[in-house]
This record gives C-alpha cells, structure tokens and sequence, in this order.
C-alpha cells in the first residue's frame, strides 16, 4: 500500500490523504465468509460504557482463522482484501483438500504464494507468512498474530504493520519483545505467524475532516474544560483556565488521563518480564 493524497479543490480536501488500495486484488469478499456487523454504538444495555462512539458506516464482518489450526497442510493465498473492520489486509487462501479461509495477512506475501502452519519441528519452512510454534522460531525473528496461550488463537502484534520480536526461548517459555516495548513471557507450545502485518503505511492516513471520522464510528470528543460546571467537573471557569483540580477526571467523576487501570492481582502479571515503563519485575 502507498497513502493517497487528493487535490486541493475544497477544504475538507486540503490536508486529506487516504489508501490508495493498490495491493488490493478483489472487489468483494467472499460472502460464505461474512456476516452483518451489528453496532452498538458504545452501549451495554441501552447505557453508555464507551464515550464517542456510534454511527458508523454499515459493514460486514470477515470470519478470520485467528488460530490457522489445520497443520501440515499447505495452502495458498487467492486473493489480497480489504477490511472495512481494520487497517490490515485480509487474504482468502485455499487448503489443498479445498477449504477457504480467511487469514490476517503479513506484509510482503502476495497472491500465489503458498504458506503452511505446523507445530512440529522442521514442519514449515521458516520464511514470512509461515505460521509455527514460537519455540521452533529462531531469535530475533520478527513475528506476529501472537498467541497468549496455546490454542486460543491470535492475540498478540494483531494491528497494520505490528510486529514483535522473539527474544529466546528459556525452559517452557519464550520472552517476546511486544510494539510497546513490553518484554513478556509466553508459552514456547504457543503460536505466532513469521513477519510483520500487512499496510504499515496505514498510520500515515491523514483522515482530514469530521466526515470520514464519523464515517469510521468516532463521535466527536469536547473538551470538558470548555463544558460548564453542571456537564464536567472540569468545567466553569473564564477564558482558557486549567482544570483547577488535584486530578484529571472524567464526567463521572473517576480519575482519568494515564491513571492505571491494570489490577494489581491480575494472574497474568507474573508472565510480564518488563513494562513498557521499563520497571523490572523483581
């Protein structure tokens, strides 16, 4: 992919960029595989839980294979797609006994190429698109679609242009370096697809004007200090005052703005080596 960027004949034109969709090589997906998105618009029981969200143009949603749990056998890649849902790009691929399957794409594999899953060693080759046990996965790999533990499927480096980094693999566990800088521990049984997600230049969309905001579900989103003091405790106030609070809150009252909301007990947190603050675990 390579960003597009549009003449200046009208405002909303003027700093717009967008996809120009050049690696895509099908025009509708395939419809055994798709199904209505429902919206919800940041609701849970009619309440709001999610502010800014709603609206949102009217999509379909792909069944992706996350786990890619048919092994040793060899498939490949039809066609190259666009999801409405993601920034990446999808790939309908072929298994030779005939199956179609969705799969979330890595950059650099194009229509032809022929990719295989195994948990085995010397089971698949070792070469992008691949997808393999992290412990069959030589260091300083660059991996993606991580899983968290084995079997559940994709979790992990899932974005356009995401990748992790296989660091070692040190008894059951293998020490992956995630796009935040966090150095976490993962099961050596788990899998992870070889290379990085498709559309890296996908984060240098300048999506330009309200319209294609709205477009993609996004409300607007006021600044409290600019509300009055009856719609946001940071309100009230003449001119452009600070907040005039000990702390950052939302309109409910509760902290906001880099408070941590991680639970201190979470059973996983033994499994974080390093965190993206860099404070080592003892």
């Amino acid at each position: 992919m390579s960003v597009k960027r549009y003449k200046k004949n009208t405002a909303g034109r003027r700093l717009i960029s967008g996809d120009d969709f050049s690696d895509v090589t099908a025009k509708k997906p395939y419809k055994p595989l798709t199904k209505i998105r429902k919206k919800f618009a940041g609701r849970t029981g009619g309440k709001i839980t999610v502010r800014h969200q709603g609206g949102a143009k009217k999509r379909q949603m792909r069944q992706i294979d996350w786990k890619q749990n048919k092994l040793d056998i060899p498939y490949k890649v039809t066609t190259v797609e666009y999801d409405p849902n993601r920034g990446a790009r999808l790939g309908l691929v072929v298994y030779a006994d005939g199956e179609k399957r969705y799969i979330l794409l890595p950059d650099g594999v194009k229509v032809g190429d022929k990719l295989m899953s195994s948990q085995t060693k010397g089971g698949a080759e070792i070469k992008n698109g691949n997808r393999l046990s992290l412990e069959f996965i030589p260091a300083s790999t660059s991996v993606c679609n991580i899983e968290m533990s084995p079997g559940r499927g994709g979790q992990m480096a899932r974005g356009a242009g995401a990748s992790a980094t296989l660091m070692a693999v040190e008894g059951k566990y293998a020490l992956i370096k995630l796009p935040s800088g966090e150095i976490r521990k993962v099961l050596k049984e788990c899998m992870a697809t070889i290379g990085q997600v498709s559309n890296p230049d996908w984060r240098l969309i300048r999506w330009g004007k309200a319209g294609r905001m709205r477009h993609r579900g996004i409300r607007p989103t006021v600044r409290g200090k600019v509300m009055n003091p009856v719609d946001h405790p940071h309100g009230g106030g003449e001119a452009a005052n600070s907040i005039g609070l000990k702390h950052p809150k939302t309109p409910t009252g509760k902290p906001a703005l880099g408070v941590k909301t991680r639970k201190k007990r979470k059973p996983s947190s033994k499994m974080i080596v390093e965190r993206r603050n860099k404070k080592k675990r003892r």
